[in-house]
C-alpha cells in the first residue's frame, strides 16, 4: 500500500511511528529510546550500613583446616561436622579481611607471615545435597581485591557454614 492511499504509519521496534529522514527512527533531533520494556542500566547500589551497636549479630560457623578445604562428605551429617569448628558472631557488613583477622585471634596457623586463606561457603542446594563455593581468597602479607567483600555482597544466608583452607609458603 502507499501512504497517499491512506496506509497506516508503522511503529519502528522502538516505540516510534516511521517517521525519521528516512522513513524510520525518531524524528530528526530526538535521541533514540530504548526499545519498549527495556530497563535503564542498574546503577550499583551500596550496601545498607548496619549499625552493630542496635543489630544483632548473627552466629557464623567457621571450620579451618591447614593445606586445603573439607570434603563436603564431613559436613553430611548435622550435628557431626568436623572437628576444629570456630563460632564467631558477626554481621552481615563483615568482610573477608576482618573475618581473616578474627580466625588468626584463634588459629595459630594462621598468622604466619606468608599465609593465604581461601574461603568457600557449604550450603545445602535444592536437593539437599551440601555444595561448596569458593568465595575469595585472602593474603597475609598484601592487600587484594577479595578482602573488602562482605557477606552481603557474597550473599551469605543465615545457617551456611564458612570453610576456611590455611595454606602456608
Amino acid at each position: 500500500m502507499d501512504r497517499r492511499m491512506g496506509a497506516p504509519r508503522m511503529a519502528d521496534g522502538y516505540g516510534y511511528a516511521l517517521g525519521g529522514p528516512r522513513g524510520y527512527g525518531p524524528p530528526m533531533g530526538m535521541p533514540r529510546a530504548p526499545p519498549i520494556g527495556a530497563m535503564p542500566p542498574m546503577m550499583p547500589m551500596p550496601e545498607p550500613q548496619v549499625d552493630r551497636e542496635k543489630t544483632c549479630p548473627l552466629l557464623l560457623r567457621v571450620y579451618t583446616k591447614h593445606g586445603s578445604h573439607h570434603k563436603l562428605e564431613e559436613f553430611a551429617v548435622r550435628g557431626k561436622e568436623p572437628e576444629g569448628e570456630i563460632q564467631m558472631y558477626t554481621w552481615f557488613d563483615a568482610n573477608l579481611r576482618e573475618l581473616s583477622d578474627l580466625i588468626k585471634e584463634v588459629n595459630a596457623e594462621a598468622r604466619g607471615r606468608n599465609c593465604r586463606m581461601s574461603f568457600a561457603f557449604i550450603y545445602p542446594d535444592r536437593n539437599g545435597r551440601n555444595v561448596m563455593r569458593q568465595v575469595g581468597v585472602v593474603h597475609s602479607s598484601r592487600a587484594s581485591e577479595d578482602d573488602l567483600r562482605t557477606l552481603r555482597s557474597l550473599r551469605f544466608q543465615t545457617g551456611d557454614f564458612l570453610d576456611v583452607a590455611i595454606n602456608s609458603f
